[in-house]
């Protein structure tokens, strides 16, 4: 029943933008943070972006300053949007929920996450 799923994905030009969504069912959001992250083939999940249920954010440092996380409970939704995108940001990028409700700030080690999507993804190229 819990479920996470991703959308937003696709072929953009270096420069360009996108906006993932995370949609979550089976659970409210209140109480979780959320975490963005991404693979390429045969290499390890690197985070990307996360929100807190505090609403507070953290960024890798490739992505500070490009990409912003967000979040609405009560539409059980989280985007990431990516601006500025590079060659070197095509990956799969997946969503993931941890319930960290005591927790002020949020992690970018995927070791800390419980639920997870499937992936979407997102490939730069000219």
């Amino acid at each position: 029943q819990l479920q996470l799923v991703e959308s937003g994905g696709g072929l953009v030009q270096p420069g360009g933008s996108l906006r993932l969504s995370c949609i979550a069912s089976g659970f409210t959001l209140d109480d979780y943070a959320i975490g963005w992250f991404r693979q390429a083939p045969g290499k390890d999940r690197e985070g990307v972006a996360c929100i807190s249920s505090h609403d507070s954010t953290k960024y890798r440092e490739s992505a500070e300053g490009r990409f912003t996380i967000s979040r609405d409970n009560t539409r059980g939704t989280a985007w990431l949007q990516m601006n500025s995108l590079k060659v070197e940001d095509t990956f799969n990028y997946t969503c993931a929920a941890v319930r960290l409700s005591a927790w002020y700030y949020c992690s970018l080690f995927s070791g800390e996450y419980t639920q997870w999507g499937q992936g979407t993804q997102v490939t730069v190229s000219a």
